[in-house]
Parts: structure tokens; C-alpha cells; sequence
């Protein structure tokens, strides 16, 4: 009898291991579904000082700008989960008419994970599943979207990670469209939130993940889904963005999050529970809107470069060219940069620019550069132009010249 237990224990096992295994962001144990917004009885930071985070991977940065203003280890390769799905929408929302109904395949119907529930056969809107995609983080809905766009689910990764050259971005390689773990299916928290500033240009996008419910027609019925982001109508300024899980992602958060006129994202990767990746993300955000204000740098560096300019142009050798040059700073579209208001604001600047022009200086090249600091932080750097081709002397004045010489 004994060893007919533990034959039923360890048959038990086997079965319950592979189905835990592949849950997602809604497949939740009923445990953790309890404790799904529960922050008000946390202990949130309201300090000056920058908060202790727990999650392996985190980023902030200020959208205005893409300045990094919180990090901790950004910049490394890590499963993403779910939040796949951000770039698997943008690419949809790129290459579809949303008004296009889809016939959802055997290979959608039958994934694994955290699923809305397709059934093989069914039609279903474009709208419908992007919105299950990003609010429910259904799985089926990321293989149904690939397979419609671009009639196979290989090809449509190809477009995914076609976007991540098209954005420079060179740490993040996509293998599937929702993210179910894989060696070789990863990004850093940087690359994401510059994934996410991107994906958030568009309105769309945007009116999709910042939506709570949403009712869809669903294998022939109406439905009404919840967005699984918990900070969604909870924090002040929250409007997306994707949550995610899998065992070697741990907990994922990406959050929008704007407050007067700052507009920041921060990515929350490698979190052990709800908790802690919820927290790290309300005290980031607490954190930065506190401590960070915009600072216009236009004076500074315009008060400068005039300076330098004036000084430069009575001091630089003109080799063959006796022409005037005329010299331009290149203008930005935002002189607006966040920094700390801890009273250590110290502004600086530094030019470079060569001791001699000749005539073989093309007009609009760049010739020089500014560069602005905030203490020993580079905030910026501008290129400096000569606007005009110098012409070469001509005979005449060198005629004239020599002529002088003799007479004086």
C-alpha cells in the first residue's frame, strides 16, 4: 500500500509540474490572485533618497529626453515574458487594418499559458485580440496575430526583431510573439523601455494599454476582459503598460506613468512576487516626480558658445582664405534635461574646435562640438557647423599683397 501512494504522489507530481510550468500573467494560482492590489496597506517610500529595489533588472527614464534616470543591472540579457507583447501589438498595429476579422487556426487555439480562450475555427476581430492580447496577455491571441499578418508565426518574429535594428537597439532577440521562456528570446530593461517609448507613439497603442476593461466578442460572445496591470487606475498618472511572468522572467512590470509635465517608464524585470515588482515601481515613481524637475539648458549653453565664438573668430588661422567664416551651433528640438533638485545643480560647458580653417572645409560640415555638463555628467552634446565654404585667395590678393609688402 505504501508504495502504491507513492506511486499515485510522484504520477501526481508529474502531471501538476508541466501545467505550473507554463502559466502566464492571468494563470495565476488562487493565492496570488488574492493579493492582487493590495499596495494601500504597503509602506510606500515617500523619501528624498533613492529607494532599495528588489527586483534583479530595473530601469526609469525620462521620455522627453530617454535619459536613464534610475538603473540597476539595465543593461543585461534576461527572459522578458510577457511584456513580449509590446512590441508583438506595435508590429500588428503597423501591418493591419483593424477592421480585418481573423479565423483563429488549430496551432493559436491550442497554446499554452495564459490564454483569452480562442477556440480553433472561431472569428474574432483584429481590435478585439490586440485588446486581449495586452489586457488579458493572451498567448493564443500574440500566435492568431502572427499567423494573420504574416502566415506564419516565423515570419512575423522576423518583422519583430527587423524593428529592434530599425531602433538601434542590438541586446533584444525575439523567438516567439508572447514571450513563454527560450534561451535564445531575450532583452535588457533598457532596450524594452526604449521598445515601450516607441510603441507609445503610437495613439492606438496608447488607448490600448491604457484601457482597465474591455468588452470583446468572444467565439461568438460577448466578453468583458480586465486589464492585468495592477497599477492601471490605482496610481496617480498611470497608463500602461504590460505586465508578464514565467518561471526564469520572474515577475515583469513595464509602467507609463506622467505627472504634470515629466512623462517617465519604468521596467521592472526578475521580481519574486507581485509585491515586490508592484512596490519597486510605486517607489520609482514617487522617487523621481519628488526629486527630478526639467532644467532648460538653452541659456547656458547659447550664453556660452556666443562667448567662445567672439573669441574664437579673432584667434583662429585662415590658411589660403581670407573669407569670414561664419559659424552655427546646432539647434535640438528640446533644451528641456531632468535633473536631480538636490541644490547640487552645477552647469558647465566645453567646445572644441580646431586652430586652423582652410578652403577644403565643405560648407555645413561639422567642425566642433559643445558639450554641457551637470557636475561631472555630460547631459548633451552639440555639433558646431561652418556654414560657409571658404573660398581660396585669389591672385589679385596676393598681388596685392606683395605689393604692400615692398611698399611698406
Amino acid at each position: 500500500m505504501n508504495i502504491l501512494k507513492k506511486i499515485i504522489i510522484v504520477s501526481s507530481i508529474l502531471i501538476i509540474v508541466p501545467s505550473i510550468a507554463c502559466l502566464g500573467d492571468d494563470n495565476l494560482p488562487v493565492n496570488e490572485l488574492d493579493d492582487y492590489m493590495q499596495y494601500s496597506s504597503f509602506e510606500v517610500s515617500s523619501s528624498n533618497m533613492e529607494p532599495n529595489t528588489y527586483s534583479k533588472n530595473i530601469i526609469v527614464i525620462d521620455r522627453k529626453t530617454l535619459t536613464p534616470l534610475y538603473e540597476k543591472n539595465a543593461f543585461s540579457k534576461v527572459a522578458m515574458a510577457s511584456t513580449t507583447k509590446i512590441m508583438t501589438c506595435i508590429i500588428a498595429l503597423e501591418n493591419c487594418d483593424l477592421t480585418e476579422k481573423i479565423i483563429v487556426s488549430k496551432n493559436a487555439a491550442s497554446v499554452k499559458g495564459s490564454t483569452l480562450g480562442l477556440k480553433e475555427n472561431s472569428e474574432i476581430s483584429l481590435i478585439d485580440l490586440l485588446y486581449g492580447l495586452m489586457l488579458r496577455s493572451g498567448n493564443d491571441c500574440a500566435i492568431a496575430i502572427a499567423e494573420h499578418i504574416s502566415g506564419t508565426v516565423e515570419d512575423y518574429i522576423f518583422l519583430m526583431n527587423q524593428k529592434c535594428l530599425e531602433l538601434g537597439i542590438n541586446n533584444t532577440h525575439f523567438v516567439t510573439p508572447h514571450g513563454l521562456d527560450d534561451d535564445n528570446h531575450y532583452t535588457t530593461a533598457y532596450d524594452l523601455a526604449i521598445i515601450t517609448d516607441y510603441a507609445l507613439k503610437n495613439a492606438i497603442f496608447k488607448k490600448i494599454v491604457s484601457t482597465k476593461n474591455y468588452n470583446i466578442t468572444l467565439n461568438g460572445y460577448l466578453a468583458n476582459i480586465t486589464n492585468t496591470n495592477e497599477l492601471l487606475n490605482n496610481v496617480e498618472g498611470v497608463y500602461g503598460v504590460k505586465t508578464g511572468f514565467t518561471f526564469n522572467a520572474g515577475r515583469c512590470l513595464v509602467t507609463s506613468c506622467k505627472r504634470n509635465d515629466m512623462d517617465i517608464i519604468i521596467v521592472v524585470l526578475g521580481s519574486d512576487t507581485k509585491k515586490i515588482r508592484g512596490l519597486d515601481t510605486l517607489n520609482l515613481i514617487n522617487y523621481i516626480f519628488k526629486n527630478y524637475k526639467y532644467i532648460d539648458i538653452s541659456t547656458t549653453i547659447n550664453k556660452a558658445f556666443s562667448s567662445y565664438k567672439n573669441n574664437y573668430l579673432n584667434k583662429v588661422i585662415l590658411y589660403k582664405t581670407n573669407d569670414l567664416p561664419i559659424i552655427k551651433l546646432e539647434e535640438i528640438d528640446n533644451y528641456l534635461v531632468p535633473l536631480k533638485t538636490d541644490g547640487n545643480i552645477k552647469l558647465s560647458t566645453k567646445i572644441y574646435m580646431p586652430n586652423i580653417l582652410s578652403t577644403n572645409i565643405a560648407d555645413k560640415q561639422v567642425i566642433g562640438n559643445l558639450y554641457i555638463y551637470n557636475d561631472t555628467n555630460l547631459l548633451c552634446s552639440l555639433n558646431i557647423y561652418l556654414e560657409n565654404r571658404l573660398s581660396p585667395n585669389s591672385w589679385q590678393f596676393y598681388y596685392k599683397k606683395i605689393l604692400n609688402f615692398f611698399i611698406t
